[in-house]
């Protein structure tokens, strides 16, 4: 039961992630408010995003640059184990570009929907759709 438990303890970060996804995702699927809905899919992203960065990471790993330079006279062999990983990060880099271009338009959308119905509670805004 110890053995569980320092696993779990060890992983805390992870556990940090699903909670803000599961509060991402609640405020998608409870709230009524668009708004809140925004933004409750935009902490979804955001954890999504913390999640592959924290897999990414090696402890006592270095940047992957080499060192020793190249040429007939480099004979460095270069061990992968040593190095970080960076396609994680790029891809999260990309993935933060489209989360915030998302974020955008989603508002947008928001400000054309309230000019439109002059509310942005979901409940009033079908009410309004059904009427006409």
């Amino acid at each position: 039961m110890t053995d569980l438990i320092s696993t779990v303890i060890a992983k805390y970060n992870y556990w940090i992630y699903i909670t803000l996804m599961m509060i991402g995702l609640y405020a998608m699927i409870a709230k009524n408010n668009l708004v809140k809905k925004i933004v409750g899919m935009n902490i979804f992203q955001t954890a999504i995003i913390l999640f592959y960065v924290s897999i990414g990471v090696k402890k006592g790993a270095t940047i992957p640059i080499l060192e020793h330079g190249h040429g007939p006279d480099a004979h460095h062999v270069v061990h992968a184990v040593d190095y970080i990983n960076p396609l994680p990060h790029v891809l999260m880099l990309t993935a933060i570009v489209v989360g915030v271009a998302t974020l955008g338009v989603a508002l947008a959308l928001a400000i054309r929907i309230y000019n439109n119905y002059n509310t942005l509670e979901e409940d009033e805004i079908l009410a309004q759709i059904r009427e006409k």
